[in-house]
C-alpha cells in the first residue's frame, strides 16, 4: 500500500514538472525575434528556426491544398477605372508643358511630367497567358517584406510603385515595404514623402542612408530591417501586375532554396504605356558580362504558365527566402553603386546549392530610362570593379575570358575578397565549369568566348547619293538611325559611321551593344536603335554584295533613305532604286560565302 502512495506521488510531481517545463517553453518560443547584431551569421541565424518550422509546414501540405488569390473585387473595381494612362495606355501632354517636360526628363532620364499626370492608384493591363488566369496556388504560402532602393527617384514613379505592390497583393501576405533613400537630395523626398507614407501608407517604412552608399547597399540595408521570411527586391519605378505574388511564392514554399523572378514587362519611358516585353527568355551574358537572352527550352515552350529554370536573373526584380538570402552572404557588400550584383548572386544561387526560375504568370512593369540620369559619383572604374569582384570569386579559369575582353580589369584592384572567398568554400559550392556545363549549358554555342570574324564592318556609304554614310549619331535605345554627311568627306561632321555586319546577323556600331532594329510592318518602317539580342528577328540583316542591298528580316525589305530628310527606312526592295545601293567599306567575302553555316544556333 505504501509503494503505491509513493509511486502516485512520483507519477504527480513527474507530471508537474512536465507541464511546468511545456509552459516555459512555450512562453519563450512566443517571445518576438530580436536582433542585436547585423552580421550576417546573425541574420542567417534569426531565420534559421523559423525558416525551419515554415519549411515542414509547406512540406506537409497537401500538394492538392491550393486556393484561387485572385482578388476578384478589386480587379473589377480597377477594370471601371478611367482617366489618363488607366489601363497602362498611353499617355501624351499638352504641348503647352513641353518645358516642364524636358526639365524633369534631364533629371529623371524619362517623363516624369507625364508620370504626374497619371494616377499613382492606376489599373494596369492583365496581359497574362490566358492558364494564368485559371490557376491556384499553395493556400499556406509565407508574407513578404518588400525591398525598395532609391537614389532622387521621381515621386509619383516612386509611390505608384508602392501603390501597385499594396493594391495587387493579398493583404495576408504583404508584411511591409520598406523604402530605402540612398542619400536623395530631391525636397520632396524629405518631409513630403515622409507625410504622404504617414497618412496614406501604413505598411510602408522608410529607411535613410546618411551618404550616397549605391543600390546594391541600399538594398543589404533594407533586408537587415526585413522582418518577414520571404523578400522581395523590386526597383522604384516598377508595377505590380494582377496576382503577381502567389507564383513568386509557391517555388520558395516548395523549397527555400530557390529564387523565383517575375516576367518583367516595359513601361515606356515616354509614354508609361504598359506593354509585354517578350513571352519568355532565359538570362544569360556575354564575356563582357552584358546581359544576354538564351531561348527557352522545348520543354518550357510547352508548359507556357509554369516556372521554368534561368541561368541568370534578369536584374533587380526577385523574390527569395530571407534565411537562404542570408546564408548565401546576401550580396557582397563589397560591390559599389551598382552593376554586377545580379551576376553574383545568380552564380551564388546555383552553385551553392539553390535554383532559380523565371515565373511567368508573376509580371511586374518596369520603366526603361531612355538615359541614365545621375551623374558618377566619383568613385571611378565602380563598374569594372565589381565585374572583377564577380569574376575572381565566381568564374575560375573562365574569368580569362573576360579579361580578353576587358583588359583593364586584369591590373584593376577588385578589394579584399577574403570574406567572398572564404563563404564559397564554407559553402562547398560547385565550380563554374560546373555552372556552364550544367545550367547555361548553350550560353557558349550563341555567345561564345571568341567570336568569329564579322561579315563586313566600316562605313557605309549610299550608292545613290554618295556624299551621304548611315550615322547612328551616338544615340540611345529606341532613337532613330539617320544618313549624314560622310565623315570621311567632312571632318567638321560629328557622328557615328563605323558600323559591324556581325557573325550574330545584326548590325551596330563598333564597340556599342545596341542594334538596328525595325519592329514595324508599315510601308517606309523606321530603323531604331535597341539592345542587341541576338535572336535575330527585328534584328536579322543581309548584305547582298552584288546587289548592294542590305536587307531586312525573313522579307524582301531593303534598307532605303530619304536624302531630303536624311531619314532611313525599310520597304520592299526595289531593283531599280539607287537609295537602295548601299557600300560597305570592308567585306569579309569568305565569310559572306559562308553565310548559313555561320551564325549562333538558335532554337
Amino acid at each position: 500500500m505504501r509503494r503505491n502512495v509513493i509511486s502516485l506521488v512520483k507519477f504527480l510531481l513527474l507530471a508537474a514538472f512536465t507541464v511546468f517545463l511545456t509552459v516555459v517553453v512555450f512562453h519563450y518560443a512566443r517571445l518576438p525575434n530580436r536582433r542585436s547584431s547585423t552580421s550576417l551569421d546573425t541574420l542567417a541565424a534569426a531565420v534559421v528556426d523559423d525558416s525551419n518550422r515554415g519549411n515542414d509546414e509547406h512540406l506537409r501540405q497537401d500538394l492538392d491544398d491550393k486556393i484561387d488569390w485572385h482578388d476578384y473585387k478589386k480587379i473589377q473595381e480597377e477594370e471601371k477605372r478611367t482617366g489618363i494612362g488607366e489601363h497602362g495606355r498611353p499617355a501624351f501632354l499638352s504641348p503647352s508643358l513641353d518645358v516642364l517636360k524636358e526639365k524633369l526628363y534631364q533629371v529623371n532620364g524619362f517623363n516624369a511630367a507625364v508620370s504626374d499626370e497619371i494616377s499613382m492608384n492606376r489599373s494596369v493591363p492583365d496581359i497574362r497567358h490566358p492558364d494564368c488566369k485559371k490557376k491556384k496556388y499553395l493556400k499556406n504560402l509565407d508574407p513578404i517584406s518588400v525591398i525598395v532602393s532609391f537614389h532622387n527617384e521621381h515621386f509619383s514613379t516612386l509611390l505608384r510603385t508602392c501603390w501597385s505592390v499594396v493594391n495587387r497583393s493579398p493583404p495576408s501576405l504583404l508584411e511591409e515595404i520598406i523604402l530605402v533613400d540612398d542619400a536623395s537630395t530631391k525636397v520632396e523626398l524629405k518631409k513630403k514623402l515622409d507625410d504622404y507614407v504617414a497618412q496614406h501608407l501604413p505598411k510602408v517604412s522608410i529607411v535613410r542612408l546618411s551618404k550616397r552608399s549605391g543600390l546594391i547597399r541600399g538594398r543589404l540595408a533594407g533586408a537587415k530591417k526585413a522582418r518577414a521570411k520571404v523578400l522581395v527586391f523590386l526597383d522604384s519605378h516598377s508595377e505590380a501586375n494582377v496576382n503577381w505574388l502567389p507564383p513568386l511564392l509557391e517555388p520558395i514554399a516548395q523549397d527555400y532554396k530557390t529564387c523565383v523572378c517575375p516576367f518583367i514587362d516595359v513601361i515606356a519611358y515616354e509614354t508609361f504605356e504598359y506593354i509585354a516585353q517578350d513571352e519568355g527568355s532565359r538570362g544569360a551574358f556575354d564575356w563582357e558580362l552584358y546581359y544576354k537572352r538564351l531561348p527557352l527550352l522545348p520543354e518550357d515552350l510547352k508548359r507556357p504558365t509554369e516556372p521554368f529554370k534561368s541561368p541568370i536573373m534578369a536584374g533587380g526584380l526577385f523574390a527569395i527566402s530571407a534565411k537562404f538570402f542570408w546564408e548565401l552572404g546576401g550580396y557582397d557588400p563589397g560591390l559599389d553603386i551598382w552593376g554586377g550584383e545580379q551576376y553574383e548572386l545568380s552564380f551564388k544561387i546555383w552553385q551553392c546549392g539553390g535554383q532559380m526560375y523565371d515565373a511567368p504568370c508573376s509580371r511586374v512593369g518596369h520603366v526603361y530610362r531612355k538615359f541614365p540620369p545621375f551623374p558618377n559619383p566619383g568613385r571611378g572604374d565602380f563598374l569594372g570593379k565589381n565585374f572583377k569582384r564577380v569574376a575572381e570569386v565566381w568564374m575560375d579559369e573562365y574569368a580569362e575570358y573576360l579579361y580578353k575582353r576587358r583588359p583593364h580589369l586584369r591590373t584593376l584592384d577588385p578589394g579584399d575578397l577574403s570574406e567572398q572567398k572564404a563563404l564559397r568554400k564554407k559553402l562547398h559550392c560547385k565550380s563554374f565549369n560546373w555552372f556552364m556545363k550544367n545550367i547555361a549549358f548553350d550560353l557558349m554555342e550563341v555567345y561564345p568566348p571568341i567570336e568569329p570574324d564579322d561579315f563586313a564592318y566600316g562605313e557605309i556609304r549610299n550608292m545613290g547619293v554618295p556624299e551621304l554614310c548611315l550615322d547612328s549619331k551616338k544615340r540611345k535605345r529606341d532613337e532613330l538611325v539617320v544618313v549624314d554627311t560622310c565623315m570621311k568627306d567632312d571632318q567638321k561632321v560629328s557622328g557615328e559611321q563605323e558600323f559591324r555586319l556581325t557573325w550574330h546577323k545584326d548590325i551596330r556600331p563598333k564597340d556599342r551593344t545596341e542594334c538596328l532594329d525595325v519592329s514595324k510592318g508599315e510601308e517606309k518602317a523606321p530603323v531604331n536603335l535597341y539592345p542587341c539580342h541576338g535572336k535575330q528577328g527585328n534584328q536579322l540583316w543581309r548584305y547582298d554584295v552584288e546587289k548592294q542591298w542590305l536587307q531586312h528580316g525573313y522579307s524582301s525589305r531593303c534598307l532605303d533613305t530619304d536624302p531630303s530628310s536624311k531619314r532611313v527606312f525599310v520597304t520592299i526592295c526595289d531593283k531599280s532604286s539607287p537609295t537602295q545601293k548601299w557600300r560597305i567599306e570592308q567585306v569579309n567575302m569568305k565569310a559572306i560565302n559562308n553565310w548559313e553555316s555561320i551564325g549562333p544556333k538558335l532554337k
